[in-house]
């Protein structure tokens, strides 16, 4: 694309968005060329290593170019959206590049400015709401809307909207209406977009048409490509092959930043695991209790709380637990607060945020904290910052029924605790076999700063508050 060089042409640059990233994904854009903007209206949803948010314009103006499709990731200080600004704003949009998008700019009503949550740059995740994109507009005289979609029909198939024959190959300027996304689909599926007849709005081509189109003919043997759109398969082939039984998903945001700090970590520090199964019962019966107690009406009441409470308790007996080692200085670093992270599955992957200084938070506090904390992840508002600092984890793999895990380490933290699913089991209770509640805690731990010894003591102790609650008070 040329570069603008017009005074009244203003370049929004992808910000900085906090906690030292480098680079965003853009996941929506809310504005298309020729679109008015307000200082401060939403333009896009960017999605980073750690949380989505909405980027706000910080001036007013008409939308000259965007510079990058949807789910291009670009680095903090590159120009994402010209605006024409002051006598700019009156210019022609200029058109935008074509991996952004294949269609024509189209003019009709300034479309409302978004309403409900007011743009920040950090803090905003994924919301229903905010990830629909504004509707495409079109023309005002429905059938002149309706002719253009049947000239753009003529062109994709040279002959008019009735013509069966696939055309020659298409100019520059009969090129067919598709999305990046729609266009990687049809070259991974050896289908020719030209062949394909749109059902999009404004003659676009969409996934289902492609899906469509290496679809079997009625009487057309299943798995059978047609011969207009896939090559044969090669000898060493089998003739049903279907290339569509394989999905490749780009490696990107929360997954990649995840997979980088796993391999990261367990390649770093020198893991152990150790195990412990533990009589829970007690535990159980004061969580039922708790949730009748005034003071926690409208808390979040689980034995989540109860085992954050007993890490904590932990380490306030074995403070060297709450560590980190730093390479660079040749250093333990003990830390004197402790940041608590709760490992949590979300729709963009798994995201550990944390309660800050959770060892000085009574047990009420702490339940706020965590029913906060697992709202704020399940609806995507989790901020950056509230990803950062965290000291130790827990991670409660026993709500998908799993008895334990071995946890890799969280990149800075020196332990990480997994609970197992608390199972009604026999147990030998008081000289006799009883029913009881039973669960298994694993707690890995870097070896370089953590011995056996201290890592022993640790997962003990969370293990004998859980199995005699009243430790939260004689050990307090």
């Amino acid at each position: 694309m040329t570069t603008m060089t017009d005074s009244s042409v203003r370049e929004f640059k992808m910000p900085d968005v906090g906690e030292g990233l480098t680079e965003a994904e853009i996941l929506k854009w809310y504005v298309e060329p020729g679109d008015t903007v307000t200082d401060g209206q939403v333009v896009c949803e960017v999605e980073t290593a750690k949380a989505a948010v909405e980027l706000p314009i910080p001036y007013d103006g008409v939308v000259r170019a965007l510079h990058f499709p949807e789910g291009s990731t670009v680095d903090v200080g590159t120009s994402i959206i010209a605006v024409g600004v002051g006598d700019g704003a009156a210019a022609a949009a200029e058109p935008v590049q074509e991996a952004v998008a294949d269609t024509p700019a189209t003019t009709g009503a300034e479309e409302p400015k978004p309403e409900g949550r007011q743009p920040v740059l950090v803090g905003y995740g994924v919301s229903t709401s905010s990830t629909r994109r504004r509707p495409r507009k079109g023309a005002k005289d429905p059938a002149a809307a309706q002719d253009a979609s049947a000239a753009i029909q003529a062109e994709m198939n040279g002959h008019g909207p009735s013509a069966p024959a696939a055309p020659a190959a298409p100019s520059a300027g009969d090129r067919p209406l598709a999305k990046p996304p729609v266009r990687k689909l049809a070259k991974d599926l050896g289908v020719d977009l030209a062949t394909v007849v749109p059902s999009g709005p404004d003659g676009v081509i969409t996934r289902e048409d492609v899906h469509a189109a290496v679809a079997p003919a009625p009487g057309e043997a299943p798995g059978a490509a047609p011969a207009a759109v896939a090559p044969a398969p090669s000898p060493a082939a089998p003739a049903s092959y279907d290339t569509a039984r394989e999905t490749r998903v780009p490696v990107k945001g929360v997954r990649r930043a995840t997979a980088a700090a796993m391999v990261g970590s367990a390649f770093t520090a020198p893991h152990v695991t150790e195990f412990v199964t533990v009589d829970v019962t007690r535990t159980m019966k004061l969580v039922e209790a708790l949730k009748q107690d005034k003071e926690y009406t409208g808390l979040r009441v689980n034995p989540l709380l109860l085992i954050s409470k007993a890490l904590l308790v932990a380490i306030r007996r074995n403070p060297e637990i709450n560590a980190s080692w730093d390479e660079a200085a040749q250093e333990i670093v003990v830390k004197h607060y402790v940041n608590l992270g709760i490992a949590a599955a979300t729709p963009r992957g798994l995201i550990v945020p944390n309660i800050k200084d959770a060892q000085a938070q009574t047990l009420p506090q702490l339940a706020g904290s965590l029913g906060e904390l697992v709202s704020t992840a399940r609806e995507g508002r989790t901020s950056p910052a509230a990803m950062q600092g965290g000291t130790v984890t827990i991670t409660n793999v026993g709500v998908f029924g799993v008895d334990t895990g071995t946890p890799i380490l969280n990149p800075g933290e020196s332990a990480i605790l997994a609970v197992g699913a608390i199972k009604l089991q026999p147990w030998v209770h008081k000289g006799k076999v009883k029913p009881r509640q039973v669960t298994t805690l694993a707690l890995s731990f870097d070896h370089r700063l953590v011995d056996g010894e201290l890592g022993s003591k640790v997962l003990a102790d969370v293990a004998a508050v859980l199995e005699q609650p009243k430790r939260l008070i004689s050990w307090a």
